[in-house]
């Protein structure tokens, strides 16, 4: 622009500045400049405080915010995300893979992925929760000022500002203190976790975390799963708009808004449930505001009638499962111990012998359990277990009675009447596994809740003699299946029940019996007791109590080593441990340990634990085998204690097993095994001195019951689960088992004298340690008298008319020694009558004849026939017949006291064993029978005219004339002087 354009401008500018001096310079112009000056100062000065005023406040409030969290650690990401991942997740129980529920926790809750979670329920959430979730950074700001200064000034409405971020940190990190150090450390934590976690991770992990008040069970729930299941009964991913609305508000108090009350106590009423109702009505609106939801979806969803979907409540798994549930639960604190204590470096082994040291782990594993989120695989056939829950209800009526006695409540302190029913625990395993299939633990889990298969150990009676005594005596070489044992009272004070000296003396079942010289085989079918006595006193030194340790008796103590009555069964053992030391037997002599845990996955799917099958080799196979065949015997001989039970199966199978009964019946027992299953049985009242004779005359004897109980237990499996019983399967002979021919009465070879006497019998014996094969010299030959239906050998004194030649076979004395060793015994009862040896042998009693005269008989006649009754003296042989003074018959003992008599007088004198005579019985007289008259012969009248006289008339050519009959007519001939009447002995000469 030129110099002559710009002129006119400045000129302009000139004229302005003086108008403007000459303002200036007026009073009022100076007035207002000082004025706004001042003002001007003022805004300064006013800028400057309150920028020095809110950088103070802002080092103070920051000052103060450190202060907070001075105390607050550094977490690591690592640290922080495994501290949010970490929240409690209810464990589970299978059966096999069949899911039965979760464990008994103090809150309930299942893991899920969020893509497993209905989108209304995401929706639900943000718009009531956090709708700037998606994108602030941990904290809203203005929702904290707006929170703080409502808490400042005390305001009614108390409107929260924390995010999903700031909950899912007070929950997993923090705590629920009311504090500001609180929510500045959960401030600060949640702008830090924003950036170890996305947004899809921390949406996840509320909605496992987050309270959701209680279930149907009024149990406590945490988590959306646990949630949809336990209020609904739907799985997350299936809940509609209401029903998300009403889960996603009841986080706000779940309490208040749950529609269930606490345990036991079901839904609530009406009124109740109105503030939840409410509260699902205010997170629709919001949804609605926030644009989620439609109105048309708003106005369905406030429509709809949430009460009808409210589920009712289940059984929970403890009341459906009580003894499963509790036995499950208690095994797996048992192997997560040993699993934690491993991972700290510490030997599992330490956990059985250190009390402390296992209680420290059994907390810490009860913890795990219930809220690590385990997979818990058992062993039950879930099938099978049912099955035996109803076999055992439907024999309520058959157990026996239950007592009443009355005790003290605890609480109270009050004097009440007790139930105590006959108590049942019966358990079921697979043989080569170990594994329990199922098991009944009591008839009412209510009226008590021990465990009667697994937690109650019980004397297990005669139960234990193939397992004590006969297996090891087998396995030692010291006898075979057939080999003889004296059944013969004794008594010793060498053992006993308390050691303390005092005389020790066995009975059988059947108190006043003595089964004599028997098999090993009858013995142990029909449980005797004073035989198997006798063979564990042979074999004692050995200590076969070692092989009850082997097979799991975890009750054995050195005690039991020292008593003979061990024998007997005063050992305690649970059901579990019977059955498994029985299923040793069936697997060829290895004892595998009874499990239940099969394994253990933690929410991952990782195995924490597989179990391991570890075999012990406890007897050989052929030992196994022998007993096992011993033990079918129980089932058919006709003494074995087994029959009952033979009898009320409803199949055929390859079944060995054993009964048992304590001291007064206080337990009852009958174990058994085919070649894949063992099934035990117990039945008692809680206390062993209650005798299940109680009541026996309406429900029949204890084992009797115990019979009938375990063949319907037995049917049941054949029912349920054939494919596992494999009723056709048979046992197997192992190589070594072989049949030997032996004396019976020695167990020897037979000898050519035994061989005679009919004393060969045959049986099984284990090759591979003992067969017989020294000849039998037990054998001597013997005369012999019978008294009172037995047989003893005659004395010097003994009449030789009642004395047997020939034909007896005795015993040496060496053999009786031998056969009653060590404790001795009466040999008369070595070969009673009811033995089957009795026939061929000879007793060994030494009669102890008396002085006296045996007592007199008294006659009578019958139809021409004397008889007697027999002396009531004891050393009777037989008896001698007189007509007059003459001895004409010998009767001898167990034949017909009688002798048919003609004319005459008769006594009878009793003869003892010494040759001692009674007095004379009464006499019995027969007169002789009349003659009738001889009649006068007629008169022959004349002979034919064509007849001479006197010429007798020829008889006809084919007919001989018959000889003439000595005697006279009508009277009958007497016996010849040197023939006896029939049914007597010929008479001997009179002393």
């Amino acid at each position: 622009m030129s110099e002559n354009q710009n002129k006119p401008i400045k000129e302009r500018l000139k004229q302005i500045e003086e108008k403007l001096d000459s303002l200036t310079n007026t009073k009022w112009a100076k007035n207002l400049r000082i004025t706004s000056g001042v003002f001007w100062n003022l805004f300064l000065v006013s800028i400057i405080f309150g920028i020095t005023l809110t950088i103070f406040a802002a080092s103070v409030g920051a000052g103060y915010f450190a202060s907070l969290v001075a105390k607050e650690p550094l977490r690591s990401k690592d640290e922080m995300r495994s501290t949010i991942f970490s929240y409690e997740e209810t464990s589970e129980i299978y059966a096999g893979d069949v899911y039965i529920g979760p464990v008994s926790a103090d809150i309930t809750r299942k893991e899920i992925k969020l893509e497993e979670v209905s989108p209304y329920v995401i929706d639900a959430v943000l718009a009531t929760e956090d709708e700037y979730f998606e994108t602030h950074e941990g904290i809203v700001p203005k929702a904290i000022f707006r929170g703080l200064f409502q808490d400042v000034t005390n305001a009614d409405s108390q409107t929260g500002g924390s995010t999903l971020t700031q909950q899912l940190i007070k929950l997993q990190i923090l705590t629920n203190e009311v504090s500001y150090e609180r929510k500045a450390k959960e401030i600060l934590l949640a702008m830090r976790l924003e950036h170890f976690m996305d947004k899809h991770e921390i949406l996840e992990a509320y909605l496992n975390i987050i309270p959701y008040g209680r279930n149907s069970n009024g149990d406590n729930i945490a988590g959306i799963e646990a949630a949809a299941e336990g209020i609904f009964d739907l799985k997350a991913k299936d809940l509609n708009l209401a029903q998300s609305a009403y889960i996603a508000g009841i986080p706000q108090a779940p309490f208040a808004y749950t529609p269930f009350y606490n345990q036991n106590q079901w839904l609530k009423e009406d009124e109740g449930l109105k503030p939840g109702i409410n509260r699902m009505k205010t997170v629709l609106f919001r949804m609605k505001e926030t644009g989620y939801i439609t109105e048309s979806e708003y106005n369905e969803a406030m429509a709809y009638d949430i009460k009808s979907d409210f589920r009712e409540a289940p059984l929970r798994t403890n009341e459906r499962y009580p003894y499963l549930t509790q036995e499950i639960q208690n095994r797996t604190i048992d192997v997560l111990a040993k699993v934690l204590a491993e991972k700290d470096g510490i030997d599992p082994e330490r956990l059985e012998n250190e009390g402390k040291l296992k209680d420290k782990y059994s907390i810490l594993a009860r913890r795990e359990m219930t809220s690590g989120g385990y997979r818990i695989y058992s062993t039950i056939d879930l099938k099978l277990y049912n099955h035996f829950q109803k076999v055992s209800k439907d024999y309520n009526d058959k157990f026996g009675p239950t007592r009443y006695p009355k005790g003290v409540d605890k609480e109270t302190g009050e004097t009440i009447e007790l139930v105590q029913p006959v108590q049942v625990g019966s358990m079921a395993i697979e043989n080569s596994t170990g594994k329990i299939l199922s098991f009944v633990g009591g008839r009412d889990f209510e009226v008590e809740k021990l465990n009667h298969a697994t937690q109650a150990p019980r004397e297990v009676g005669s139960s234990i003699k193939p397992l004590l005594i006969y297996g090891p005596a087998i396995e030692y070489g010291h006898i075979g299946a057939g080999s003889p044992i004296a059944d013969v009272w004794f008594q010793t004070t060498k053992y006993g029940l308390t050691g303390s000296g005092k005389p020790y003396s066995p009975k059988n079942f059947i108190k006043t019996e003595q089964m004599g010289v028997i098999p090993a085989r009858q013995a142990l079918a029909s449980s005797q007791n004073v035989a198997a006595t006798r063979l564990y006193e042979q074999i004692i030194d050995k200590r076969p109590l070692e092989f009850l340790e082997k097979m799991g008796y975890s009750k054995v103590t050195p005690l039991h080593y020292a008593y003979l009555s061990s024998a007997l069964g005063p050992i305690n053992a649970t059901v579990e441990e019977n059955v498994g030391a029985f299923a040793t037997l069936a697997n060829n002599g290895q004892f595998i340990e009874p499990y239940i845990i099969e394994r253990i996955e933690d929410m991952d799917g990782n195995i924490v634990f597989q179990h391991e099958t570890e075999p012990v080799d406890v007897f050989s196979p052929q030992t196994a085998y022998i007993i096992t065949d011993m033990l079918r015997d129980v089932l058919t001989n006709r003494r074995g204690t087994a029959q009952i039970m033979k009898q009320n199966l409803n199949f055929n199978l390859d079944l060995a097993a054993k009964t048992g009964t304590s001291d007064d019946f206080g337990d009852a027992w009958l174990v058994g095994y085919n070649p894949n299953i063992t099934l035990g049985v117990w039945i008692g009242y809680k206390y062993r001195n209650d005798s299940l004779e109680y009541g026996e005359n309406k429900y029949g004897p204890p084992s009797a019951r115990v019979n009938k109980l375990y063949a319907n237990f037995m049917n049941g499996i054949n029912e349920v689960r054939p494919e596992i019983l494999k009723a056709d399967s048979k046992f197997k002979i192992p190589e070594g088992v072989v049949t030997r021919s032996m004396c019976g009465i020695s167990g020897l070879a037979p000898s050519a004298e035994c061989s005679a006497a009919g004393l060969v019998t045959s049986d099984l014996f284990n090759a591979n340690v003992f067969v017989p094969t020294k000849p039998d010299d037990s054998l001597t030959s013997s005369s012999y008298v019978q008294m009172n239906g037995k047989k003893y050998r005659a004395l010097p004194s003994t009449p030789k008319e009642f004395v047997v030649s020939k034909g007896g076979i005795g015993v040496t004395q060496d053999y009786i020694d031998w056969i009653l060793r060590p404790f001795g015994g009466n040999p008369e009862y070595l070969f009673p009558n009811n033995s089957s040896f009795a026939k061929n042998v000879i007793s060994e009693t030494k009669f102890e004849a008396d002085d006296a005269a045996p007592a007199a008989v008294s006659l009578k006649l019958t139809d021409k026939k004397i008889t007697w009754a027999a002396s009531a003296s004891k050393d009777v042989i037989g008896y001698y017949v007189y007509s007059g003074d003459k001895k004409i018959a010998t009767i001898h003992d167990g034949a017909s006291y009688s002798h048919s008599i003609g004319p005459g007088s008769y006594t009878v004198k009793a003869v003892d064993i010494t040759g001692k005579l009674s007095g004379a019985s009464n006499t019995i007289s027969l007169e002789k029978e009349e003659e009738p008259p001889e009649e006068e012969p007629e008169k022959p009248k004349d002979p034919p005219k064509d007849e001479k006289p006197g010429k007798p008339k020829d008889p006809p050519k084919d007919e001989k004339p018959k000889p003439e009959k000595p005697g006279k007519p009508g009277k009958p001939e007497d016996p010849p002087e040197d023939e006896d009447p029939p049914g007597t002995d010929p008479p001997d000469d009179e002393e």
